[in-house]
């Protein structure tokens, strides 16, 4: 633990958090707003003791191009001049977030399967931290089909490459997500009664 404490006191975060709070007036389906979000994907991470100072800061921001790109400060330039880490987070963001190619947004499944079959180690751990912040948060939205759907694209596209990821988050990925099926399951008899 006393390693992990020194590195992580050499880790300037303040900055990337300062520039992920542009997220707190995003808000989200499970009624919180998308900052923190950002916040728990980079707790996950920390969680499983990944102490990747590029890694950590991605995650403070990740969804910041996709959530608040027309937000002041929300540029190559202010991320790559943030610190010495700045152009390896920002390469990281931009590879996590879903591509337009001629005003066309990526489709979902191309842009998770992107990810997880040819994205850097980094992008694969974030996105799995971020599945498992989003999958947290699915307990409380109550739109049923918005779950159903958001569960079967995990199965589809994200369980079958997680566990050579990193099988502990595979596992809990796993758990999470079989615990909101049952919910949902549970849900619909309740109705039906």
């Amino acid at each position: 633990m006393e390693n992990i404490e020194k590195r992580l006191a050499s880790i300037t975060l303040a900055p990337y958090i300062v520039k992920g709070m542009a997220l707190i007036g995003v808000k989200r389906r499970s009624g919180s707003n998308m900052f923190r979000h950002q916040i728990s994907t980079m707790g996950i991470l920390l969680d499983y003791k990944i102490i990747d100072p590029v890694l950590l800061k991605a995650s403070l921001i990740h969804d910041l191009f996709e959530d608040a790109a027309s937000l002041p400060g929300v540029t190559r330039e202010e991320i790559t001049h943030i610190d010495s880490d700045g152009p390896a987070v920002y390469d990281l963001v931009m590879e996590v977030t879903i591509r337009f190619v001629d005003g066309i947004r990526e489709p979902k499944s191309e842009y998770l399967q992107r990810i997880m079959l040819t994205g850097s180690p980094r992008a694969r751990v974030l996105k799995l931290a971020d599945r498992l912040s989003n999958i947290f948060a699915l307990g409380f939205v109550h739109d049923h089909v918005f779950v159903k759907k958001y569960l079967d694209e995990t199965r589809a596209c994200i369980l079958p490459y997680a566990e050579k990821v990193n099988p502990d988050m595979y596992r809990e990925l796993s758990d999470l997500v079989e615990n909101r099926e049952k919910m949902l399951r549970l849900a619909a008899s309740e109705a039906a009664d």
